[in-house]
């Protein structure tokens, strides 16, 4: 029988595999400031149209603490910048600067690569269903009543 933490880790060890390929890559294309945790800040704001705050922080599953320190190095380095919410002043949304537009391109750029990559590794049938399975168990453990609150995502 497999264990949990067996899968776990595996997990894992994908997942810096592919957020080192990727920060590489993008360290090759000029953008040299970055660390990994900064990559799922921008990816997730790549990927929607002036998230809220908030909405980041759900999306990644991080800490109040954690989104505040990563918006300001991001601002400071000049990808991203917050604007007041017009209905709600309460709320900032994030938006990509010029120069995140231009991180944009290049991110989806390495993303693509990476694809092909790893589609040329194990077959691009064989990518989909591992997506596909992975995007499906992620669902279901998030989704289960009795397991919201103690799962780490």
């Amino acid at each position: 029988m497999k264990k949990i933490s067996h899968i776990g880790s595996l997990l894992k060890k994908i997942y810096r595999f592919y957020a080192a390929e990727l920060l590489d890559s993008l360290q090759k294309r000029g953008f040299t400031d970055l660390r990994p945790s900064f990559l799922e800040v921008l990816l997730f704001v790549c990927e929607h149209d002036g998230p809220s705050i908030k909405l980041i922080g759900q999306g990644l599953d991080l800490k109040k603490q954690t989104m505040t320190s990563h918006l300001n190095e991001l601002e400071k380095r000049g990808y991203i910048l917050r604007k007041v919410n017009a209905t709600d002043k309460r709320e900032q949304n994030i938006f990509l600067t010029e120069y995140g537009e231009k991180f944009k391109l290049k991110l989806f750029e390495c993303t693509d690569e990476l694809e092909k990559n790893y589609s040329q590794i194990v077959g691009d049938v064989e990518l989909d269903r591992v997506e596909h399975l992975l995007k499906n168990l992620h669902t279901k453990l998030t989704h289960k009543p009795e397991a919201q609150g103690s799962l780490p995502f």
